[in-house]
């Protein structure tokens, strides 16, 4: 096996590769630019020519599948998973103590056995690992690509998983080490996504949008002829864009003040919260960036239409009197500078804009990844909470006149009134959190205080008979190591013979 020298590179820059496709021509150039030498495997040597592909690839070796096992002690197996039981089975046994690496993925996924899983069935007495197929064949071929440069490494060999991570850095790389090779079901299932935390955002910013629409239609077109159907594209769409921003955002603080509320209610950290508020908690930063990309499109829009024609009540209204010639005098109505409501609501706005911009700027991984725990979580919280506080204000700059002219009853009915509602209620929740006899509580309990330990506290005498258990057989030494107690512990059908049990977990839980 090729070893891993001291500086963390490998030492036998050699390595084989089966396959002769687009993503093998693509890995085994991109292996020779670092320095390895490279021999591939092919079921038909003869009638391959890779350099009449690619003149980069003259100088590799390109040979039978068996004499490529044979020289290389590190494998990338680059064909499909419906090819390997015809092509493997009978070369099995030289295989044998050699690392293989996966790159195969799924058309659909699964989640009972993944294509790298397979392959360990077919080739017990190799070191299988499953690397690179998060990255297409024209992200290895070219440096200009775009797409992440992270890929994930999964193995029941941890040897194995340090050869293919530095393998990984030496291509240029960043290896994410996921751990056993039960792992390559989240790995292989990992390209089929489709942005996964995307969709009920997504779908619940449409239907927020829609519902605005139809109550400005209403308002506006129905109950009052208040524009004319030619300014929809613009100047009425401008209105829902606002108010679909403002809701959004509340949106992406509401969670954390009901966790924080049930945290409190129930005295403890150690209780999980419902499903629903774990989902939510999850997906703020898409909240937080639908919201900015709404508020942006509501700048521009604003921007195009600020003129005394749109925003009248911003401007100061202005006469010219002509004195009277023959009959009376000629008055021309004329709108000069921006009175007070004009000039607050652009400033206040403006300032919610940058904050915003800030906030998504260090959403970005590059610009995140330099900010400590406080730095950014004063970013996304205490300049978060600005932002909405900000953005009410313009709502209310923007509105309030209007209330007082309309009356309370009318005032109920207004846009602007309805829109902060939500965003109110979040300021509210936070500042009721932030009173200090109640932050000082909530602070205990993140802190791991529990007003009654006795309820949370995990049962000894639960039933366990109809759970699956690895037994960890006493004095194997694998007790405090995953990987090893993956190799040398009992299967989970075993009888267990000592009182060391763990469960066998069947949750989604990944890091990818």
């Amino acid at each position: 096996m090729a070893l891993v020298s001291e500086d963390g590179g490998i030492s036998n820059r050699q390595l084989g590769i089966i396959g002769t496709g687009n993503f093998a021509r693509a890995l085994a150039k991109r292996c020779i630019l670092s320095g390895y030498t490279v021999t591939i495997g092919s079921r038909r040597p003869s009638q391959r020519q890779l350099s009449a592909i690619d003149e980069c690839l003259c100088d590799i070796e390109l040979t039978t599948i068996a004499d490529c096992i044979k020289e290389n002690d590190l494998i990338i197996l680059a064909i499909h998973a419906e090819s390997y039981k015809d092509t493997l089975t009978s070369l099995a046994p030289m295989f044998s103590g050699k690392v293989v690496i996966d790159v195969s993925n799924r058309e659909v996924p699964s989640r009972k056995q993944s294509n790298a899983e397979y392959l360990s069935t077919i080739l017990p007495q190799a070191h299988i690992v499953k690397c690179f197929n998060v990255i297409s064949a024209y992200i290895m071929d070219t440096e200009i690509a775009g797409g992440s440069r992270r890929v994930f490494v999964a193995s029941d060999n941890l040897t194995a998983r340090e050869q293919t991570s530095n393998l990984a850095r030496d291509l240029g790389f960043v290896p994410v080490d996921l751990g056993v090779l039960a792992s390559s079901r989240k790995i292989e299932n990992f390209v089929l996504n489709l942005f996964p935390g995307w969709k009920v955002p997504l779908f619940l910013t449409f239907g927020i949008f829609n519902l605005w629409c139809l109550y400005i239609v209403y308002i506006y077109f129905v109950v009052k002829t208040a524009f004319r159907w030619d300014q929809l594209f613009v100047k009425v769409l401008n209105k829902p864009l606002c108010m679909t921003a403002i809701t959004i955002l509340a949106l992406t603080f509401l969670p954390g003040n009901v966790a924080g509320l049930l945290q409190l209610y129930n005295g403890t950290k150690h209780k999980r919260f419902p499903k629903w508020i774990d989902n939510w908690l999850k997906v703020r930063k898409q909240f937080g960036i639908i919201s900015f990309v709404l508020v942006f499109s509501h700048v521009i829009f604003s921007v195009l239409l600020l003129s005394p024609t749109y925003y009248r009540s911003w401007f100061q209204p202005v006469t010219i009197t002509i004195p009277a010639n023959l009959s009376s005098d000629l008055k021309l109505p004329m709108v000069s500078w921006m009175v007070w409501k004009g000039e607050a609501a652009c400033l206040v706005g403006f300032i919610a804009f940058l904050i915003l911009c800030f906030l998504a700027l260090t959403s970005l991984p590059s610009i995140g990844e330099s900010l400590n725990w406080r730095e950014w979580r004063f970013v996304q919280s205490k300049l978060g909470y600005a932002a909405l506080f900000l953005s009410v204000a313009h709502a209310m700059i923007m509105g309030i006149p209007g209330w007082i002219k309309a009356g309370p009853w009318k005032m109920f009915g207004s846009i602007t009134f309805l829109s902060i509602q939500l965003p109110l209620v979040v300021l509210v929740l936070k500042l009721l959190l932030t009173v200090p006899c109640v932050s000082k509580r909530l602070r205990k309990i993140r802190r791991g205080w529990e007003r009654n330990p006795t309820k949370t506290a995990p049962s000894s005498n639960r039933d366990i008979s109809n759970e699956k258990y690895r037994a960890l057989t006493s004095g194997c030494g694998c007790s405090n190591n995953k990987t090893q107690a993956t190799n040398c512990c009992g299967a989970p059908n075993q009888s267990p013979d000592s009182k060391t049990l763990l469960p066998i977990s069947n949750c989604d839980c990944s890091v990818v």
